[in-house]
């Protein structure tokens, strides 16, 4: 059990770490566009990469937040259809949809694996200036996926055991 206290700590740790970098890159990306404009507007000098780092960032972003922002219960969800439940049905529910995102999660990080690897292997590169190879680039994906998985199974695990062993809430009239 402590061995799993501390992964978890550590798992939620990286998810913040990881929220914060992505903060950075978003910060950095402003200050490129504005680099940009500025170039582009006042000297007729425009870049040739800031378009591609900057579609870089917008890729990476979501994956490197996504496992955060689902801890913090933070994604979208139907409450108005939740509410029409009992908090019992509502906790069945939401354990479902864990365990099916989770599963989802699995399938995407397998697949996007696949991909990336094989972008890597084949040596792809982007077709720009820049010529960036595309499978590492592309890894961010099943990174991502794979923090989802995680999370999903944390908190499908999570409403299970809520479930079995219910705190005390007062009484629902729906039930």
């Amino acid at each position: 059990m402590k061995f799993i206290k501390r992964a978890e700590k550590t798992f939620d740790r990286l998810l913040d770490i990881l929220a914060t970098f992505s903060s950075i890159l978003i910060c950095f990306m402003l200050c490129i566009v504005c680099y940009e404009v500025v170039a582009r507007y006042f000297f007729n000098a425009p870049t040739t990469w800031v378009i591609e780092i900057s579609s870089i960032i917008l890729l990476f972003t979501p994956f490197l937040v996504g496992g955060w922002v689902l801890r913090r219960d933070g994604h979208v969800k139907m409450e108005i259809v939740l509410d029409l439940f009992s908090p019992k049905t509502r906790v069945v529910l939401k354990t479902i949809t864990s365990f099916l995102a989770a599963f989802a999660c699995l399938i995407l990080f397998f697949c996007g694996t696949k991909v990336a690897l094989e972008l890597y292997q084949t040596h792809y590169f982007t077709n720009t200036l820049l010529r960036l190879p595309k499978g590492p680039i592309l890894a961010i994906i099943p990174f991502g996926f794979l923090l989802l998985f995680i999370q999903s199974l944390r908190k499908a695990l999570g409403n299970l055991g809520e479930r079995l062993h219910p705190r005390a809430q007062p009484h629902d009239p729906k039930e």
